[in-house]
């Protein structure tokens, strides 16, 4: 905030522009080192490099560092995954998405079905359920928000105001939906923001419905991108 601040990024309040700043962290304290803390000379030298040298990559990047999924059956049988991106165009439209993939469940290819990532077998060189080991028992299950969290943005170029954009992130939770199974549980804390950053004219429900897509799209290169670390291996390393 202090970085655009001083830039004139925000709202004039007419002694200053105040930017307003939307947050979420994903929950990777079960990883690495659990007393590392981002402070606020991070956060400002993150906007410079952002605004001066943009160096974005998919995988073990920013929030995809941490990252992973499948953690129904515990640490030791959950893969690493990243932060994963995509964009398209429509004529003028354009449309992209990024994601940090760190769910409590499993990851499919929404276009083929093929589970990609999750929960992994006993030895280690495929997959298991996460819904089947979920079905074994009806028992009341404690806190399990210990590791989870899945995060999206969708950037267009189309021009739309709060609602709209609050539609769109909504109906980009399909591609979550699609993507991740099982989504949307009380141990997530599954979050998409939409942000309009042009002045195409274009229908609110074909950019929600492009929206689902291009999350979907990030998730798959958020698997693919990672790499293994801390022990847990990535889908590019399982035999």
């Amino acid at each position: 905030m202090r970085l655009l601040e001083e830039r004139g990024v925000g709202y004039d309040v007419g002694v200053t522009k105040v930017p307003l700043v939307a947050q979420a962290d994903l929950f990777d304290l079960m990883v690495g080192d659990p007393f590392v803390r981002p402070d606020a000379a991070m956060g400002y030298e993150a906007a410079r490099i952002a605004l001066d040298a943009p160096n974005y990559r998919d995988g073990n990047y920013g929030a995809g560092c941490g990252a992973t999924v499948g953690k129904i059956a515990g640490m030791g049988s959950c893969m690493k995954t990243g932060i994963g991106s995509f964009a398209l165009e429509l004529g003028p439209l354009q449309i992209g998405a990024v994601v940090a993939l760190n769910a409590l469940g499993d990851v499919f290819n929404w276009r083929t079905g093929e589970q990609i990532a999750g929960v992994l077998s006993e030895d280690r060189s495929g997959f298991r359920s996460t819904a089947e080991i979920m079905k074994k028992s009806i028992s009341v299950i404690g806190n399990r928000f210990t590791g989870n969290t899945t995060l999206g943005v969708v950037i267009t170029n189309a021009a739309f105001e709060k609602p709209a954009l609050c539609k769109i992130a909504g109906m980009g939770h399909d591609g979550f939906a699609r993507s991740i199974n099982p989504i949307h549980t009380s141990y997530d804390g599954d979050s998409i923001y939409a942000v309009s950053v042009g002045d195409v004219k274009a229908d609110q429900e074909l950019v929600g419905t492009l929206a689902a897509e291009v999350i979907s799209e990030a998730i798959i290169k958020a698997v693919e991108s990672a790499e293994s670390a801390y022990g847990f291996p990535a889908a590019k390393d399982l035999v």
